[in-house]
């Protein structure tokens, strides 16, 4: 239970909670995790493991980010919305699932997370699989899809947030950013990788070769997790979920405000670029997540070093500048540039931002946090895609990187007053 709420997000302040031993009790956690802490150079190392299996999971999404536009407006006539509509379901269904599975990591131990994950990564291929059954009929192969990216939504919930906690355990507080920046590092190396793959795959095979990778892979990754040492639950008392936004609140919407650039790379660059019949989008996706990565490898660590505040309010002013370009792009070369600053520039916001929620919860509650602060991401994905699709319909596909342009700027006064408020 919350004993006394500061304004949250605002003063900066750990959430209070009531635990049973009170505050001797919290800070025996808080020696316990002191303990625990992994020197800064091992922490990759020690989350090698970890990032292997999410970079496995995480391939099946980089599969089909260039081909599912393609598959729901060429292959069965749907327009920009549907595809936003389809696009956005598994973002809505991972906000829906964030509690159930910060708590789950909490309580049942974060190893179980990933497992029950990527199980239900599964599930979804299957249903991507059932969804191909139905081509001659495009409104239920459509409805079957979209319940397939629901699934796969939950499922990349539990794997997120079970490897998020997994991975603060074993490698410590002081290295929060760089857990964070590494574990987000293996998602995107599997987006880069994905988006040629995927589009090669669904040239030779159409949509089915996408949907048999969704069950096969997960099945592989849950073999290399078996052999890893699990940490035992955290939790003892379990806040509300709306205890820990109201902490978390302030950094996790100035990242859903940066992450609608991702948004409009990952959903809308590719129709842009065949839209022009420049071809060749895909590669744009893995420019992309090629900047994303190496801004991560060689800067993932400043947020833990200067603090995530800074860290955000730079990267968020790069990203932007990156919408712009692609705005503003006559040829697909500047598209490129573009793609790869806000790749660069969005790389560093997460882990930025994330610094400074979990510095608002716990130790043992991290999980829900980083739950609750991974919602904020569903939130913006999920009304996102269809609202910027409509803009696409209603306008051009050019105006919704202006739109992401404004928006994305506006996350630099978020982190205007989170760096005020730490000073």
């Amino acid at each position: 239970m919350l004993s006394r709420m500061p304004p949250a997000g605002i003063s900066g302040k750990m959430l209070d909670f009531d635990l049973p031993l009170g505050a001797k009790n919290m800070a025996s956690e808080n020696k316990r995790d002191a303990d625990r802490q992994t020197p800064s150079g091992s922490v990759v190392g020690v989350l090698i493991p970890i990032m292997g299996a999410v970079f496995t999971a995480f391939l099946v999404t980089g599969l089909a980010l260039p081909v599912l536009p393609l598959h729901v407006n060429q292959g069965l006539g749907f327009g920009a919305f549907v595809v936003g509509l389809v696009s956005g379901a598994q973002f809505t269904a991972s906000l829906l699932s964030r509690f159930w599975s910060g708590h789950y990591a909490d309580s049942q131990g974060s190893k179980k997370a990933v497992v029950a994950g990527l199980w239900i990564a599964v599930a979804a291929g299957f249903l991507y699989l059932l969804s191909m059954a139905f081509h001659s009929s495009p409104a239920a192969a459509v409805t079957i899809l979209i319940a397939g990216r629901g699934v796969l939504g939950a499922a990349e919930s539990c794997i997120v947030t079970g490897a998020l906690s997994w991975g603060l355990v074993l490698a410590g507080h002081q290295n929060t950013g760089k857990v964070i920046a590494w574990i987000g590092t293996a998602m995107y190396v599997a987006f880069a990788l994905g988006a040629p793959v995927g589009s090669a795959l669904y040239g030779l095979y159409d949509f089915t070769a996408i949907a048999l990778a969704t069950i096969l892979l997960p099945l592989l990754t849950l073999a290399l997790v078996a052999w890893q040492p699990a940490v035992p639950p955290s939790a003892r008392e379990h806040p509300g979920f709306a205890s820990v936004v109201r902490a978390v609140w302030m950094p996790g919407f100035g990242m859903a405000l940066s992450s609608i650039g991702f948004c409009t790379i990952t959903t809308f660059l590719v129709l842009l670029f065949a839209e022009r019949g420049w071809g060749l989008g895909w590669l744009a996706l893995t420019i992309f997540a090629g900047a994303f990565i190496l801004a991560r490898i060689f800067f993932g660590h400043l947020a833990d070093h200067i603090g995530g505040a800074k860290v955000a309010l730079v990267c968020v002013l790069i990203e932007a500048v990156g919408q712009a370009v692609i705005w503003l792009s006559p040829w697909p070369a500047a598209a490129f540039a573009g793609a790869a600053i806000t790749g660069f520039g969005y790389s560093l916001v997460y882990p930025g931002f994330g610094v400074e929620a979990v510095k608002r919860v716990p130790a043992e509650n991290r999980g829900l946090a980083m739950g609750a602060y991974s919602a904020f991401l569903d939130v913006a994905l999920g009304f996102a895609n269809p609202a910027l699709g409509l803009i696409a319909h209603g306008f051009s596909l050019k105006a919704v990187f202006l739109v992401s342009t404004l928006v994305v700027i506006s996350a630099v006064g978020v982190a205007a007053r989170l760096l005020s408020d730490a000073g």
